[in-house]
């Protein structure tokens, strides 16, 4: 039965991605784009949401704004794609597929030449380092979370250890994608603090649930992150190519959230950052508040406890 849960979560979303909703711009003139729009819709209907842009730089505007992963540009004449394969590179050749159909449709006769405005990492250039990197975030909130549990009472202790494994792991991890693996850029500081945050959201969530609901809390905690979080992230893809409402659902988790924050920090100078950033410190805010509620709730028993455990004291006159 644990086999086929674990089966169904992290194969379901993957087998059953597609382009959905993927918000991209269309430059030229409006003719030409709403042309392009119905070619888009005809080939893959309800794949794009599409926003109209009057010239070239607007588009870049969005696309560095990370609110369109890329455009289709008409202003020349010709059709010539502009991506960022930094936002997702799942959709990034998508979009240069289907620009090279609709440039051999009008006879161009040769395929486009993409410019990928906001690019990856040269050193890792599909972004297979910060794909695989959003396991490892969720493992070291659940690390953190059943070391804290065992070894640590009190929700002050707990949740100050939380936070230190947060920052201490922020700074291992981001520096393993940065310095040696090569897969980050952009500010170390600012990398280090979306995966602390990341993590810290993670931990305390856990641990909160666990202070409140004891070990029923902490299994539906850990489940959550690991069984739905994880696979529903979009960390590899994009969440619009997740199915249905899984995308969406996913960036309200903090495993997505942190993926996107990540790929804010690391390439697009933290454009985008705020909504991930602000679920995640949701989450841990949340986790915080769950431990203190758990802890004040055990409080009258620990003292009925402490009370009844005290011997009596023999009345004098």
């Amino acid at each position: 039965m644990s086999i086929s849960v674990l089966l169904t979560a992290f194969a379901w979303p993957s087998v059953r991605s597609s382009v959905h909703d993927v918000p991209i711009a269309v430059v030229g003139p409006a003719p030409a784009a709403q042309q392009i729009t119905a070619v888009l819709d005809q080939r893959l209907p309800g794949g794009f949401e599409v926003t109209d842009v009057a010239d070239t730089a607007a588009a870049e505007r969005l696309i560095r704004d990370r609110e369109v992963y890329g455009a289709i540009d008409l202003n020349s004449g010709t059709l010539h794609v502009i991506t960022a394969s930094a936002g997702s590179t799942a959709v990034t050749q998508t979009l240069n597929s289907i620009a090279t159909g609709l440039a051999k449709a009008q006879g161009a006769g040769t395929a486009v030449a993409p410019r990928d405005l906001v690019p990856l990492s040269a050193d890792d250039p599909r972004g297979a380092g910060l794909a695989a990197g959003a396991l490892p975030l969720v493992m070291g909130g659940l690390l953190a979370a059943l070391l804290l549990t065992r070894l640590v009472r009190g929700s002050v202790r707990r949740v100050t250890g939380a936070l230190a494994f947060a920052v201490t792991g922020g700074l291992a991890v981001a520096a393993i994608l940065q310095f040696w693996l090569g897969s980050l850029d952009g500010s170390y500081a600012a990398n280090a603090g979306a995966i602390a945050l990341t993590i810290a959201a993670i931990a305390l969530t856990i641990l909160g649930l666990e202070s409140l609901l004891g070990y029923v809390g902490f299994g539906l905690g850990a489940a959550t992150m690991m069984l739905i979080g994880n696979p529903l992230s979009g960390t590899a893809t994009a969440p619009e190519m997740l199915p249905g409402w899984s995308g969406t659902l996913g960036q309200l988790l903090p495993p997505g959230a942190g993926g996107q924050l990540l790929r804010s920090t690391a390439f697009f100078d933290g454009h985008g950052a705020t909504h991930p950033a602000t679920v995640l410190a949701t989450w841990l805010t949340l986790g915080t508040v769950l431990c203190l509620v758990g802890n004040l709730r055990r409080l009258p028993t620990v003292i009925v406890e402490d009370t009844a455990a005290q011997p009596a004291t023999r009345a004098t006159v």
